[in-house]
């Protein structure tokens, strides 16, 4: 009794702590791209604005990996989860650790190449996150100590199916995915599981081949490998609905129980298909590892999303042309080019201001911007300056640079206001929120122990 009591006053002194941002409501920041539908915008004041971005002061916070993701933030702290699956908490005021917890298992991951890079996620409660391990588990933490309530396989093949996209949360449920490791090594199968997180018991499974079977499955034993669900986004829940959108990378498709290079609506539970959509050159995508999944899908409003990919292409999607399970091929409303016409490895945000709809998009040659109607993209602005996946918050545009520093843009004209200094990573994004930024640096591929969080924050 004595043990909970102190862990619910900890709790509660977590969550009361003050917002940093002048001004400002205390705010969280509980998931990857800020909500479950990965729009990637934070319409709330952050306390940082144009008249103050060049200002901000840097703390660098030394951590035990790398992070190559992005952070979360509930009351005053920000929480990470490195590449070898330690997850920290760190005092976004003093940028002192106030816990980690370190899986099992931990040091015979250590310098080798099985590694994690999916954003931790908190549930509604503020009381939990759940994170994900190199050995294939995921594991529910308390906010207040890091106490490991439960954890749980998604994969019988951890050293070849990869947690590498961002966790979800939606309904009483944490959402992950698994792709492949770089190679492409055979065999693996990217699959969808839903895991109830009150329990920690793993409620259904979801496989993008061999779709007829349910439940994990031992990866050898499906004709098919590959099909990776490797966007950072990982899934993405449709706010109007509840389902679950998903795109997945190089495999066969046959339109029946094999859904490589395609992009997949699935209903809450993930039970069964009712959507989907392949270009009609699946099998040249297949062939050239071009994946369709590159990135996860994007949702514009309630009938029309927006797929990415490897190929350098953009395409706007009908919700109503994908109805179904029967096999939906091409039938595109648009296609554009992604920023500098190379691969699309990115979350892609999505702002709304008034009446009028942006979607943003980075690669590692260029940053643009379209504004959306009608089921088309018209051409905003455009830079050269390549980025990771971009964010909007407190009415600016902020886009990591793989090559070093972090760029502040006014979103609707893409003017740059300012570059904060910090140095160069691979797939790690921002998030910006009650008056400070936290951006980690470096690269998963280096098999790094240390790693480093930038926080910046109004004087």
């Amino acid at each position: 009794m004595r043990r909970i009591a102190a862990t619910l006053v900890l709790t509660l002194a977590v969550l009361a702590v003050p917002a940093h941002g002048a001004g400002t409501p205390a705010q969280n920041w509980t998931t990857f791209d800020y909500t479950a539908s990965r729009t990637g915008a934070n319409p709330n004041p952050t306390g940082i604005t144009a008249a103050n971005v060049k200002s901000l002061t840097l703390r660098r916070v030394a951590l035990d990996g790398t992070v190559d993701s992005s952070a979360i933030y509930i009351g005053g702290r920000f929480f990470v989860t490195t590449t070898y699956g330690k997850t920290e908490a760190i005092d976004a005021s003093s940028g002192a650790v106030k816990w980690r917890f370190t899986p099992p298992g931990y040091s015979s991951w250590v310098g080798t190449a099985q590694i994690t890079t999916a954003t931790p996620v908190a549930d509604p409660s503020l009381r939990w996150i759940y994170a994900a391990s190199p050995g294939g588990r995921i594991y529910k933490l308390a906010v207040a100590n890091g106490h490991a309530a439960w954890s749980v396989s998604i994969t019988r093949l951890p050293s070849h199916e990869k947690i590498a996209s961002a966790l979800n949360f939606a309904r009483g449920h944490v959402i992950a995915t698994t792709g492949g490791y770089i190679g492409d090594a055979p065999p693996y199968q990217g699959h969808v599981a839903i895991i109830d997180a009150a329990s920690g018991r793993l409620l259904h499974v979801w496989n993008s081949l061999c779709s007829d079977r349910r439940g994990l499955i031992d990866p050898a034993s499906c004709p098919a490998s590959d099909s990776a669900i490797w966007g950072r986004s990982g899934a993405v829940v449709d706010p109007s609905t509840g389902d679950l959108l998903v795109a997945t990378g190089n495999a066969p498709w046959d339109g029946r129980t094999n859904w490589g290079d395609a992009t997949l609506r699935l209903d809450p539970n993930a039970t069964q298909l009712i959507g989907n959509y392949t270009p009609t050159n699946t099998d040249q995508l297949n062939t050239s590892d071009a994946d369709l999944g590159s990135t996860s899908p994007v949702i514009l409003d309630a009938g029309h999303l927006v797929q990415g990919g490897k190929d350098g292409k953009i395409r706007v999607l009908s919700v109503a042309r994908m109805r179904g399970a029967s096999p939906h091929q091409g039938g595109e409303l648009q296609v554009v080019s992604t920023p500098s016409g190379t691969d699309l490895f990115t979350a892609p945000a999505v702002w709304k201001r008034g009446t009028s709809t942006y979607l943003f998009a980075a690669d590692n040659g260029g940053t643009a911007a379209w504004r959306y109607s009608g089921g088309q993209l018209h051409a905003a602005w455009q830079h050269d300056t390549g980025g990771t996946s971009p964010v909007v918050a407190g009415g600016l545009l902020w886009v990591y640079a793989p090559g070093g520093g972090l760029n502040v843009y006014a979103p609707g004209s893409g003017a740059l206001l300012t570059t904060l200094q910090c140095g160069p990573g691979h797939w790690n994004s921002p998030i910006v929120v009650d008056g400070r930024v936290a951006l980690p640096e470096g690269n998963a591929n280096d098999h790094s122990t240390s790693g480093v969080l930038d926080i910046w924050s109004v004087r």
